[in-house]
């Protein structure tokens, strides 16, 4: 008869289970991505967080890393996860020497090597907290760590080896914090739409 009643008493005091799992109490509550309390399984980082993290990105280049409209031999294509495939930059055709350039005002915040290969970032001024950081590699910096550096100004050359393109070129990175962003959405339309200087015909008449 007491363990009757005890057992009654502990039926009544215990919370349902739909409100267990309502909190997030043991391995799977949630959606399944991370959003329990008690989910053990980390939330992955996919288009949403990234959407969350970057917010606009303010076109404030004043030039492209290299050359006047380098082509784009690989566009931006952000991983669904954190360790997940993808292309977090862009690579830009560059031959081995071509200057690199500061897109815009900043700080270079790392200028050495990763991985045996040449990397230069620079925080872009007034740009939040944490700030923009573009990165660039293979880069032989030229500048040091701390400096403050302008839009247009030699970071660095583009090296002849570490370079994960089939052809010379320098991959353009934009971060902030640990989210990666489209490198290309600093540039404004005219600078995105701007091609190479071409002779035009005076009062219609072809150039020889």
């Amino acid at each position: 008869m007491v363990l009757v009643v005890a057992l009654t008493v502990a039926a009544l005091l215990a919370p349902p289970a739909s409100r267990l799992f309502a909190v997030g109490v043991g391995v799977g509550a949630g959606s399944g991505r991370g959003e329990g309390v008690g989910d053990p399984t980390p939330a992955p980082v996919g288009a949403s967080r990234l959407r969350a993290a970057d917010g606009p990105v303010p076109a404030i280049a004043r030039t492209w890393p290299v050359g006047v409209r380098p082509r784009v031999l690989r566009g931006w294509e952000p991983p669904a996860t954190v360790y997940g495939p993808g292309h977090r930059g862009v690579d830009l055709a560059a031959p081995p020497g071509t200057p690199v350039w500061a897109v815009a005002d900043g700080r270079v915040s790392f200028a050495g090597r990763v991985a045996g290969k040449g990397v230069v970032s620079v925080e872009l001024t007034g740009t939040g907290d944490p700030p923009l950081r573009t990165t660039y590699e293979p880069v032989r910096a030229s500048v040091p760590r701390g400096a403050e550096v302008e839009a247009g100004e030699v970071i660095g050359t583009v090296e002849a080896g570490g370079s994960h393109c089939t052809a010379p070129c320098v991959h353009w990175g934009l971060l902030r914090g640990d989210a990666y962003l489209d490198p290309l959405s600093l540039l404004p339309p005219w600078l995105l739409q701007q091609g190479p200087s071409r002779l035009l015909p005076v009062l219609g008449v072809p150039l020889p």
